[in-house]
């Protein structure tokens, strides 16, 4: 690993409705800070869990940096995988070398979906109105 002079890195990570703004503090003891809380307490799902920690397990980086996010906007699982993306970048901006093996599990590609709009003359974005025959 290439020794970095910086004290911290910055991402962004983005999902949905959702942005993450995260700081990647190295030399740590593998916590993990959202909006002031610790993530266990702020994402209550195990699978939301799973998924933060997914980029700092695959890096063997889990016990050795520390992470800060400030989330807002969208809802819990969106802003899980907007604070997944912003870990993955950081620590790409951390350590380069990084990149292939984020790249191979798909850490690094933003989720493109989004909410469709409601359409005028339609109940949602697809669903018609109830066609009645007489």
């Amino acid at each position: 690993m290439t020794e970095n002079k910086k004290d911290f890195f910055l991402a962004t990570g983005r999902r949905k409705e959702a942005v993450a703004r995260i700081k990647l503090i190295p030399k740590g003891k593998g916590k993990i800070f959202i909006n002031g809380r610790d993530f266990s307490t702020y994402f209550s799902l195990i699978a939301h869990q799973i998924y933060i920690k997914k980029p700092l397990l695959i890096t063997n980086l889990a016990n050795e940096v520390n992470i800060k996010a400030r989330v807002k906007g969208g809802g819990i699982s969106g802003q899980a995988g907007a604070v997944s993306l912003g870990i993955a970048r950081a620590l790409v901006a951390f350590n380069p070398q990084l990149r292939p093996l984020l790249r191979k599990e798909n850490l690094l590609t933003r989720d493109p979906r989004a909410k469709e709009r409601k359409k005028y003359g339609r109940k949602g974005a697809r669903r018609r109105f109830q066609w009645t025959k007489r």
